[in-house]
């Protein structure tokens, strides 16, 4: 399987999800910055948890919609909505109009937008992609996303300083052309609306609409065993990897020794904790941008066990470094073991997730499982206050734990993908495999 193989849809959605998430990191922290800059930091914090509370709310609603109504709709919505909410963004920042109402209203429109359309655009990378093909199409969408998050960051930091408003215009257009391409070129792919399927024994009934039926069916994805296992497993994962900007940030910043890694001639300059955090999240992103692409092909002789549980293993390991040490080579040594981990575990927890969910309810359990970034950034602060309490070596031995449990959750999982593996690939069987209310 190579990338010209793949399906056109996703091949376009990888383009048009570089530019979300592009103007996501470019623009979400500015936005941040600049209501404090409006209302201070004590209200901008209050807003900016008005503006996250809504978001969730909108993901929800728009993994119970794209179950119903298709992925498509909800995607030309997002993206639409977002180019005329960053054009009146930019409208409200403009020299003619200045107002800090606008900008928040606006601010939350995209958020809410921009969250709905968030489940139909993961559930579709599932509708049109294959067990074989998933491990490639994940790969790439990881690469996408760091290279994405490297561009939003540097075009974002240079230019917001008087360029605020000229950002938001670039995002408007760039939301608008996203929006042409999605309304023009994107298939429909939810199994309820493909009309390939219409009168066969693969056709997946249509969910019901309304809140009741929305409430139900989260209920049913609450239920799922086999869900839990698979959110609780992102969770532990998601919580060692935000450690970088909670507790071992903090931990850099008031204990790391000033050090000297190299020197140039005369030129010897000596690093303090934050300066090391910015080294390490440098070399983390450019280890991630150099190998991803092409850890499909260094490790596709090893099978999805051996890396699943070696790649936590090292990703875990290496965490546990920077939680105790000192050096800065030997943090810089852990950086690059923990990356390499990652870039060859992260495809694999992708493609058991889309394995393993219930495809007549896709964009819905995409939706719940989203939940896992927001639980970990939970579980970050709370190491934070835990590391006033415990030293580093009890931190690094409860990431261990972490990633051991982890690692026995996922055992669980593949052996039940394995067994299910087992049935003919068709949706009639998928439909068994997912009986309604019944798990694992």
């Amino acid at each position: 399987m190579n990338f010209r193989r793949l399906h056109p849809n996703i091949k376009l959605r990888m383009g048009i999800g570089f530019v979300q998430r592009m103007l996501a990191v470019m623009l979400v922290p500015l936005m941040v910055i600049h209501l404090a800059a409006l209302y201070g930091a004590a209200t901008a914090g209050v807003l900016t948890l008005v503006v996250a509370a809504a978001g969730i709310c909108s993901n929800f609603a728009g993994g119970h919609l794209a179950d119903i109504v298709g992925r498509k709709p909800l995607l030309v919505m997002g993206e639409a909505g977002a180019a005329v909410s960053f054009a009146a963004l930019a409208l409200a920042n403009s020299p003619w109009w200045q107002s800090g109402v606008a900008t928040f209203v606006f601010y939350l429109a995209n958020t809410c937008l921009s969250g709905a359309a968030t489940p139909a655009a993961d559930a579709m990378m599932v509708d049109v992609s294959t067990p074989e093909s998933r491990p490639l199409v994940y790969t790439l969408n990881y690469w996408s996303i760091n290279m994405a998050f490297t561009a939003g960051a540097l075009i974002g930091g240079f230019l917001y300083g008087g360029h605020f408003a000229l950002l938001l215009t670039g995002g408007a257009a760039l939301s608008l052309v996203t929006a042409s391409v999605t309304w023009r070129w994107l298939a429909e792919t939810a199994p309820s609306l493909d009309p390939s399927l219409t009168g066969t024994p693969d056709a997946v009934a249509r969910p019901a609409g309304g809140i009741t039926a929305m409430l139900r069916g989260y209920l049913s994805v609450a239920r799922d065993h086999v869900f839990f296992r698979l959110l609780a497993a992102a969770v532990l994962t998601r919580s060692i990897e935000v450690q970088i900007s909670y507790y071992i940030a903090v931990r850099l910043s008031a204990h790391f020794p000033r050090q000297t890694l190299a020197g140039l001639g005369a030129w010897s300059p000596r690093l303090d904790g934050v300066a090391m955090l910015g080294v390490l999240r440098a070399v983390n992103t450019a280890l991630v941008v150099a190998l991803a692409l092409f850890a499909n092909s260094l490790f596709r002789r090893l099978s999805d066990r051996t890396r699943l549980y070696a790649g936590i293993s090292v990703f875990t390991a290496g965490y546990m470094v920077w939680a105790v040490s000192d050096s800065g080579w030997g943090l810089i040594g852990a950086a690059v073991v923990l990356t390499i981990g990652e870039v060859v575990n992260v495809p694999v927890k992708q493609a058991i997730l889309a394995d393993l969910v219930d495809p007549a309810a896709r964009s819905k359990y995409m939706a719940a499982y989203g939940l896992n970034a927001r639980i970990g950034l939970l579980v970050g602060s709370l190491f934070v206050t835990l590391g006033a309490l415990v030293p580093p070596l009890g931190i690094s031995l409860l990431y261990g734990v972490f990633g051991l449990a982890a690692i026995l959750l996922y055992r669980s999982l593949l052996r039940l993908r394995d067994i299910r593996g087992a049935v003919p690939g068709t949706a009639i069987a998928e439909a068994a495999a997912f009986p309604k209310g019944v798990t694992s």
